[in-house]
C-alpha cells in the first residue's frame, strides 16, 4: 500500500506535464495559424472582407488596417484601402472615412475607382449636412454655413464632370440638384435677412450669388425679386431694369409681382 501512495503524485504530475504539453501545443499552432494568416495579405483581405459582408466593421476595419500596415504596397492593400474608407462610413467614423478617402485620392489619382473615393466623401458630407437645413434659418442665417453641403456638392460634382461614365453619377447628379436648391435657399434667407435691415450691398451680393451659381432652383425667383429691391434702394436703376427683363423673361406669368405698389419685402 505504502508503494501504491508513493507512485501517486508521479502519475499526477505526468499528467499534468502533458496537460500543459498539449495546452502549449494547441497554442503553437493557433500562433502559427494566425501568423500564416498574417503573412499572406490575399488571405487577409478576404478575411475583412468577410468580416464587412457579415456587418462586423469593427473586424473588418481592424484587418484591413493589419493589411495596409503589414502590405502596404500589395494589390490587395490598394483594394482594402477602398474598403476601409467604406468600414469607416458605415461605423460612423466620418473624419476616418474621409482622412482614408483623401490619402486614396492623394496616391491613386489615375485609380479606376478614384470616382468612388470621391463619391464616398460626398456622402459622408452629405449625411453631415443638418437634415432637412432647418438649422440654417434661425436668427442670424448668416453665421450658419452650410459647410457640409458645399464640400458635398463638390465631391459630387467632382465624379460627375470627371467621371461621367462612373455608375456613382447618376446618383449624384440626384445629390447635386437637391444640394443645389437646398444651398439656393440658404443664399436667399441671407439675402432676405440682410433685406429686413437694410443692408441693400450685402442682400444684392447674397442674391446675386444665388442666381449665378445655382441656376434653376426654385429660389432664383425669389432671388431675381431681391436682387431688383436691391437695385432700387441703392439707386442703380438700369441694373434694376435689366434684372426687371430677365425676370419676366424666365417667369412670365409672374410678372405682376413686380407691379404692385406696395414693395414685396416690406412686412411693416
Amino acid at each position: 500500500m505504502a508503494s501504491l501512495d508513493e507512485s501517486q503524485p508521479k502519475i499526477s504530475s505526468l499528467l499534468l506535464v502533458f496537460a500543459l504539453a498539449m495546452a502549449l501545443g494547441l497554442l503553437g499552432g493557433c500562433r502559427h495559424a494566425r501568423d500564416t494568416e498574417l503573412s499572406d495579405p490575399d488571405t487577409l483581405y478576404r478575411t475583412a472582407k468577410a468580416a464587412m459582408r457579415a456587418g462586423d466593421f469593427s473586424k473588418a476595419i481592424t484587418n484591413y488596417e493589419t493589411l495596409e500596415a503589414r502590405f502596404p504596397f500589395s494589390p490587395a492593400s490598394r483594394q482594402g484601402r477602398l474598403d476601409l474608407m467604406f468600414a469607416y462610413y458605415k461605423s460612423h467614423q466620418p473624419e476616418s472615412a474621409i482622412d482614408a478617402a483623401d490619402q486614396f485620392i492623394r496616391e491613386n489619382p489615375t485609380h479606376p475607382r478614384v470616382d468612388y473615393a470621391h463619391f464616398l466623401k460626398g456622402m459622408v458630407y452629405f449625411e453631415r449636412a443638418p437634415r432637412g437645413f432647418g438649422s440654417w434659418f434661425d436668427a442670424d442665417p448668416a453665421q450658419r454655413p452650410p459647410a457640409e453641403a458645399r464640400r458635398s456638392f463638390a465631391s459630387f460634382q467632382t465624379v460627375v464632370q470627371q467621371y461621367p461614365q462612373s455608375q456613382y453619377a447618376h446618383d449624384a447628379r440626384k445629390r447635386m440638384i437637391y444640394l443645389r436648391n437646398r444651398l439656393a435657399d440658404y443664399e436667399v434667407a441671407v439675402a432676405r435677412y440682410y433685406v429686413r435691415r437694410g443692408a441693400w450691398v450685402a442682400a444684392l451680393a447674397r442674391a446675386k450669388f444665388a442666381v449665378e451659381t445655382y441656376d434653376g432652383a426654385p429660389a432664383v425667383h425669389e432671388a431675381l425679386k431681391l436682387m431688383i429691391t436691391s437695385y432700387r434702394e441703392l439707386d442703380m436703376a438700369e441694373l434694376a431694369v435689366q434684372t426687371e427683363k430677365v425676370f419676366r423673361e424666365n417667369f412670365p406669368t409672374d410678372s405682376q409681382e413686380l407691379e404692385v405698389d406696395k414693395p414685396w419685402w416690406r412686412f411693416w
